[in-house]
Parts: structure tokens; C-alpha cells; sequence
């Protein structure tokens, strides 16, 4: 295969990214995000309860990537637009408390661009709102806190502005990563995680290790636990059966939906 061939296969793989806009405010921002996810290659958008959506200055900042804009998803919650993706990249300026690592934007980037690179995964870029960004509770659904170098007297950077540069990282990186060797086993998903996550909150409860009124930080240093790691599918069946086994919970009966 020629280098541009190799290159475009390579790219190919941008299309298994999603770029995820929370509550976004502006219409406007919408479109120029649209904008800068085209030019990079990207086209896959899911806005969580955007305030207006369809809008016509979404279209007129979109300067042409309408078709970015026609086919956006929009969903009522996070956990909806996360569905199926095995590592999400929360983009975040507020100086906070993470459970997990801060990763600067290049290396997370090279961490996508490796797991896009092994199979079918899809991964997922993440965006808060204008004025505050994404919520705690939202980040804590990323596997990948993300900032982005700026200034320390003013970090104040535009959504879209953000996403460019972000898209733009994961672009260079795909084209750099190298090629998988073999067949990679299929990553747990960030529904099945959350729901090992979900079960082991209500076990540890139940047997009165957490307080429910203040639990603490035990769940959040579980999340780095096995953020630190990439779960298997297979891995997270494993746990889920031995957990559940543990707990007196009993087994799905065979087409049973509960």
C-alpha cells in the first residue's frame, strides 16, 4: 500500500469518533464545532440537550459543514451520547480534584489514536458548556480528563476553539500511531463499565462498608482502579458474575429482559 493509501486507511478510523457537546448554550458554538470537526476529518456529532438545535446560526457558523450538523444525534443525557464507546476524553479548564490522571491533549490524543487503531472501538471526544464546562458528574464518566495548555492568567478558550485543537491532536496522532498487531480483544464498553461500577456501589452498601449518607471516596478511587487499565469485555462479564455471585444476586433467566 502506497504512503497517501496508508494514510487515508489510517484516517478511516476518525469516522469511530464522536465529539459530544453537553447543554451547549449557543447555537452558534454548535455550528463552528461542526466546522472544526470537518476540516479535521470528523463527522459524527451528539449533542446532549442542546438549549436550541436546529437554529439558523448554528448553520450560518457551520461555514458549509451543514452536513455535519444534519446528521448530529441529540440525546437527553450523557450516558446516552457515551453508549458503546470504550474511552472518552473529558476536555475540562476548572482546576478540580480528578479521580483519575490529567492528561494533557497530545497524549491523550496518542491514547485514543491507539485504541482507534486495534479494531472497531469507538471512542468519544467531550465538551461542557460555555460557562462552566462539563459537571463533575460528567467528567467522572470519562476515562481521559483532558487540558489544554494556555495561559495562567486567562484560560478562557471557546468550545469550538477547544474541539479544533483537540480534533486536530487526534488527527496527527492517527496518522502516527502504529499498526496493530493481531486481532485486539473487544474493550468493555462505558455502559458496562458504569453498571460494575453501579454493582459494586450497591454491594458495598448493602453490606455496610460504604456510609450512604457520606460514602466518601471509595467509588472514585475505584473508577482510577480500573481506569488505569483497559478492561476487557470478556474481563468485565467475568467480574459482573463473580459480583453478583458474591451478593446472593440471582442469575438472568434465559430471555429475560430484567
Amino acid at each position: 500500500m502506497d504512503a497517501p493509501s496508508l494514510l487515508s486507511d489510517r484516517h478511516a478510523a476518525l469516522d469511530r469518533v464522536r465529539v459530544v457537546m453537553s447543554h451547549t448554550t449557543h447555537p452558534g458554538n454548535i455550528g463552528a464545532c461542526a466546522r472544526a470537526m470537518k476540516v479535521m476529518g470528523l463527522s459524527r456529532l451528539y449533542l446532549v440537550n442542546p438549549k436550541h438545535f436546529p437554529h439558523d446560526e448554528a448553520v450560518a457558523m457551520s461555514s458549509g459543514a451543514t452536513d455535519v450538523l444534519d446528521s448530529a444525534v441529540v440525546v437527553d443525557t450523557i450516558e446516552a451520547a457515551l453508549a458503546g464507546t470504550v474511552a472518552q476524553a473529558a476536555l475540562t479548564a476548572r482546576r478540580r480534584e480528578m479521580a483519575l490522571p490529567v492528561r494533557d491533549v497530545r497524549s491523550a490524543a496518542t491514547e485514543l489514536a491507539a485504541l482507534l487503531a486495534t479494531g472497531d472501538a469507538e471512542v468519544a471526544l467531550v465538551f461542557g458548556t460555555e460557562s462552566s464546562g462539563l459537571t463533575n458528574e460528567e467528567v467522572a464518566m470519562c476515562s481521559l480528563p483532558v487540558t489544554i495548555s494556555t495561559s495562567e492568567t486567562y484560560r478562557s478558550l471557546n468550545v469550538a476553539a477547544a474541539a479544533q485543537i483537540m480534533c486536530h491532536e487526534l488527527r496527527v496522532a492517527v496518522a502516527a500511531a502504529p499498526a496493530a498487531v493481531g486481532e485486539a480483544p473487544a474493550l468493555a464498553s462505558h455502559e458496562g463499565l458504569e453498571s460494575l461500577y453501579a454493582l459494586l456501589e450497591q454491594l458495598m452498601l448493602d453490606a455496610g462498608f460504604l456510609d450512604r449518607v457520606n460514602p466518601g471516596r471509595a467509588m472514585p478511587r475505584l473508577r482510577r482502579l480500573f481506569g488505569r487499565t483497559q478492561v476487557e469485555a470478556e474481563e468485565l462479564h467475568l467480574l459482573m458474575g463473580a459480583l453478583k455471585a458474591i451478593g446472593g444476586i440471582p442469575k438472568k433467566r434465559p430471555g429475560s429482559n430484567g
